[in-house]
């Protein structure tokens, strides 16, 4: 197993239920395991681990922080420990949990991170169906784990066990009939605080003894076995201690989904800015080739908290739909902007994203707009697409809500002209189009935008009167007017151009309609 930093705990489980108050080692100290401190049995040695003092005040905590910086311990998890940090931390790290905060609960969580594996596995699958079978066995019934959705997570094989048609049609599809009684069931299931009774639900079925799965007051799922007469004395009770390891199990397996989502995240987001190492980026997200990038982003007319769980929202929706697509997803959202990392070929690429945009803004109820960046060979060159992406996002109106870097091509080169002309003097601080503009703000002429329908308008006079909805002749003496008085060059074919971009890009003058 891959060896937790403290960096990488604190990714999967800080925020508002464990915080870092110190960590003189810094973040990427080893984490190995969690221990409860016991003041009556001998202080643990655990190099690298990180230990709950249990009933230790943070302002009498000097003592067992120096003992865990002796035994080569990474930090101790104090409660209240917020702003009453001991001045001497021994160099340990130091974090802080409510001061309501229960030991088991923190512990569970804790340990739960630390074992979780950072690449996705069988979720702890494996070892709920050992327990499946471990209860069956003990309580003297086929067993079955479900999680709140009625979905079956594991089931006992233990041999000899009578099943019923509910039974072999729920394993069958890994999910529970609906049916009115069962909701029923599952309905006083839930609202009771140990083992339940349930009569069979239909002739020739089985009663079942069935449990709740519950964690610091959240509901897991539930512990179902058939009874068929045959249940042992303390059945209630195997029930009831299974149900107890069937709760790690499930936040081991929900921490170890975790912590591979947040570690996934962060390397897409480094393969994106160009930090990552491409190989291992390829490997760990399942992508070898060519590939693009597509970033979605909602209506800019929400702000704060609302902002962000829109953004967040969006996130959901595109994940979804690129696992349904491509039965994996390399989604991540910076800076308000969700990025997918879309596998070629391209050619479904536009309809991927059309098909995201319509969907997320009927659910987000705000347009969703949608920038593919170009296609490129492999992932070490996702950086480039994602940079193609974001102009696409700059230059693309409400009015587009898809558009490609090859469709707004046009409108990104003029963009990067106006920032590489705005950055250099010689290109923007002098020059015919400043004349111009200033010619106009001081005598109330029309020149600058008459020049600039003429430039649209391929130097063709009646085209330019056109766009400009004057006649011909009054187009043509204001142009006169432009070589005479500010003595530019209109037979320069060079000057015509340098000062039809200077117009389009500087002054921000856009194409007048035909």
């Amino acid at each position: 197993m891959d060896v937790r930093t403290l960096g990488d705990l604190l990714d999967a489980v800080g925020g508002a239920s464990v915080r870092l108050v110190t960590a003189p080692a810094g973040l990427t100290a080893p984490v190995t395991e969690a221990l409860l401190y016991d003041a009556h049995a001998p202080f643990p040695r655990v190099p690298g681990a990180l230990l709950l003092a249990v009933g230790v005040r943070p302002e009498d905590a000097g003592p067992v922080l120096a003992a865990a910086a002796e035994a080569g311990m990474t930090g101790v998890v104090l409660r209240g420990a917020d702003g009453r940090a001991p001045d001497d931390v021994h160099g340990v790290a130091l974090l802080s949990v409510d001061e309501d905060a229960a030991w088991h609960h923190v512990h569970l969580l804790l340990a739960s991170a630390i074992g979780a594996r950072p690449a996705p596995s069988a979720g702890g699958l494996g070892d709920l169906f050992a327990l499946a079978d471990a209860i069956a066995a003990a309580a003297g019934g086929a067993t079955a784990v479900e999680d709140p959705r009625q979905r079956i997570l594991a089931y006992s094989t233990v041999p000899g066990q009578p099943v019923d048609e509910d039974r072999r049609q729920g394993i069958l599809g890994l999910q529970v009939p609906v049916s009115a009684e069962n909701t029923e069931q599952y309905r006083r299931l839930f609202a009771a605080d140990g083992p339940v009774r349930l009569p069979a639900l239909r002739d020739g079925g089985l009663p079942r003894l069935a449990v709740a799965v519950r964690a610091g007051g959240e509901t897991l799922g539930s512990v179902w076995v058939i009874d068929a007469g045959t249940l042992a004395p303390d059945a209630e009770d195997t029930l009831v201690q299974g149900a107890s390891t069937a709760a790690l199990l499930l936040l081991r397996a929900r921490a170890a989904r975790e912590l591979a989502r947040h570690l996934g995240d962060d390397l897409l987001r480094r393969l994106l800015e160009g930090t990552a190492d491409a190989a291992t980026a390829a490997q760990r997200l399942g992508l070898d080739g060519a590939v693009r990038v597509a970033a979605f982003v909602p209506d800019a007319t929400a702000s704060g908290p609302d902002a962000e769980r829109t953004a967040l929202r969006l996130l959901d929706v595109v994940r979804l739909q690129c696992e349904a697509r491509y039965g994996r997803h390399a989604c991540v959202l910076v800076d308000g902007v969700v990025y997918a990392l879309l596998p070629a070929p391209g050619a479904r690429h536009r309809a991927l994203a059309e098909d995201i945009v319509a969907r997320a803004g009927q659910a987000l109820r705000v347009p969703v707009r949608a920038a593919l960046g170009g296609t490129v060979p492999d992932v070490a060159s996702a950086a480039e697409s994602r940079a193609d992406a974001d102009l696409v996002l700059r230059v693309q109106g409400p009015d587009v809500p898809v558009a490609t870097i090859d469709e707004a091509r046009p409108r990104v080169v003029l963009l990067r002209l106006r920032e590489l002309m705005a950055e250099h003097r010689e290109l923007s601080a002098d020059g015919a189009w400043r004349r111009v503009l200033s010619y106009d703000a001081e005598h109330g002429t029309d020149h600058a935008r008459t020049l600039v329908c003429f430039f649209d308008a391929g130097c063709d006079m009646a085209g330019a009167a056109k766009r400009l909805a004057v006649h011909a002749n009054t187009c043509r003496y204001r142009l006169r007017q432009v070589q005479r008085q500010l003595g530019v060059d209109l037979d320069d074919p060079d000057e015509r151009l340098v000062l039809w971009l200077q117009l389009r890009t500087l002054a921000g003058l856009r194409p007048a309609t035909r």
